[in-house]
This record gives C-alpha cells, structure tokens and sequence, in this order.
C-alpha cells in the first residue's frame, strides 16, 4: 500500500505534497491508529529527496498531534482527526474565574481551525519545566502564561521561537516574543490615580502583596503612586486575622485575602466604603454585588483571549498591552 506519491512537476513544495499523502490516506482509511509510516530514509532515497524535506513534512505532522514518534522505532499514526489545522498548547498559571473568561474568549475566535489543548503550573518551576519539556515539538503553537517563575524564560526558550506566544505578563528576558499582555505598573499606578479623589479622604494605602504569585509591576505602581501624590502607605505580604485600623484602604489583588479583609471588617464592624476602603483587581460578577459593590482595578480579559486569537490566525508577532481600567463601587 503506496500512501505517498512525488510529483516533481507539480508546484506544490515536496513536504507539503508529503502531508497531503498522509492525509489522503487518513481519509480514505487506508491509515488508522497505530499504523507505522514509512521511514524518512525510505522515502527520501525512494524520491531522490532530501532528509531534511522528509522531516520538515513529519515535523509538520507531529506538531499537529497526527503522528508521533518513537525513538529507534519509527513514525506511528497518532490521531486521525487530520481536519484539524493546529494544535495549541495553552499553558496557563492557575484556574479561576477570570481566566476562564479569557479561556472561553479565546477558544470562541479560534472556532474550529485549531484544537487547544489547557495545561496548568501553578506556579511551580519543576510543573513549569515538566509540562514544557514534554510536550516541545508536539504543538504547532504554545502559548505561555510565565508569571513571575524563576527560569521560565530560559525553559521557553528551548521551544521553537517563531511558534510561542506569551500571555498576561511579560518582562525583558521574552521581549522578543509576541504577547498580549498587562501593564501592571501602569495599570496600578493610572488606576489609583482615578480614584485619588475617593481615596484621599482616607488615613493610609496598604497592598496585600504576596511576593511567590503577583506581579512586581502591582508592588511598583502601588509605589510610584503613593510617594508621588503623598499617601501615607505600607506593603504586607500576607493578611489572616489582622487587625484593621479605621481610615485605611486595602488594595488586595488574591481574592483569598479579599475575604480575610471583608470578614475581619465585619468582626470589627468596621463599615466598608466609609470607615475603611477596598480596591480588588480582576473583576467578577460577585464583586458587583458583595456588600455595595467592590472597586476593582481590572484588565479586559475576553478582550485577551480574542487578541490572542487573532495573533495566532492572522500570524501576528506584536507585543500588544492590554486595556485595563478602575471600576468604581461603594467599597471605596
């Protein structure tokens, strides 16, 4: 059974003429699961091609989750769903509300010409480096949330460049990656400049800053802001049955510490949005609605996911900031 023909008078380059063979085959069923293709060697001496031609043909085929290899044995028919243009490997820092905004946004404006496969780090090197590692030259996209991990850019880099994508953070080390991402000095800093008026009937600006999760840009913002306008401030990692003075505003990006502040408020019956404020960030349907509202400093999620999409289908390679805003409650 011949699945690949050559023909050196067609214009169609020979590796692309190799993977309409396999996905001819694939259609008419003359391929399935497991079936073992023929060798790169057996193909290029049977054709007078290249190896290299041969292998930029199953490459393309890997990536797109068709194929697979194994070492010493050969090539393997590893799906034969071979309508699918792409594969994209999604790999994301963490599971909550607002990335799945983002998520369903994304997946919408790619409609069917990729199939997206989700992973998740959580914020761990060694997960990080693992997903990584094994799934390099299985996709014919990634698409990486690095966060603020130590040596994540070292680990992208052994991908193939012109097939990454970085998402919601970046920094110097991945500038010469396309990304849709947010600005968190300026965000924080424009943000609380918004709201100066509402927050300055107020004593004192604390951030609730985790240093291992959020972004350094929060922390710089935050600053920036309130030395140049002269708010009394301070910066506390972390924040479980503290005491809470009125006059003070809590600018809380973990929505875990959100909850901590709002049930200590209330222990202390302390009234939010007069005797103490709160600025959350990353807005969701329940901050709308929690107490009179929660202030939130939030960027447009779906707006990321759909950017991305459009970078990826219309191969764009741009660093793009996404638009981000103050939304304005009574917890303020």
């Amino acid at each position: 059974m011949k699945i690949i023909h050559i023909n050196n008078n067609e214009s169609l380059p020979k590796y692309k003429q190799i993977i309409l063979g396999v996905e001819n085959a694939l259609r008419e069923k003359m391929l399935s699961r497991g079936d073992k293709l023929p060798s790169i060697n057996k193909i290029a001496l049977e054709f007078g091609l290249s190896r290299d031609t041969v292998l930029t043909a199953y490459d393309d085929l890997k990536k797109r989750g068709l194929i697979y290899a194994r070492p010493g044995k050969g090539y393997f028919i590893k799906s034969e769903e071979y309508t699918v243009e792409q594969r994209i490997f999604l790999l994301f820092d963490e599971f909550n509300s607002f990335k799945e905004e983002l998520y369903s946004s994304f997946k919408k404006a790619m409609g069917n010409s990729a199939r997206i496969d989700i992973f998740f780090h959580y914020f761990n090197p060694e997960v990080f480096k693992k997903l990584v590692n094994e799934n390099n030259g299985a996709y014919s996209k990634y698409v990486i949330m690095p966060t603020n991990l130590k040596g994540a850019a070292t680990i992208i880099k052994t991908l193939p460049k012109n097939d990454v994508y970085i998402l919601d953070q970046t920094n110097d080390e991945l500038a010469g990656y396309p990304s849709i991402h947010q600005n968190f000095v300026a965000d924080m800093y424009n943000a609380l400049c918004r709201g100066k008026q509402r927050l300055e009937k107020y004593n004192k600006l604390i951030l609730i800053f985790p240093l291992f999760k959020q972004p350094q840009g929060m922390h710089d913002g935050f600053t920036r802001f309130c030395k140049e306008h002269h708010f009394k401030y301070e910066i506390i990692n972390d924040f479980e049955n503290n005491s809470i003075k009125a006059g003070e505003v809590y600018v809380i990006p973990n929505d875990r510490h959100l909850v901590n502040v709002i049930e200590q408020a209330r222990a202390q019956q302390l009234t939010i949005g007069s005797e103490i404020g709160i600025i959350s960030y990353n807005d969701i349907p329940l901050k709308k609605v929690a107490g009179n509202g929660i202030t939130t400093i939030s960027t447009d999620f779906p707006a990321m996911g759909k950017t991305l999409a459009e970078m990826i289908l219309l191969q764009r390679r741009e660093q793009i900031q996404n638009p981000s805003s103050l939304i304005e409650r009574g917890s303020l």
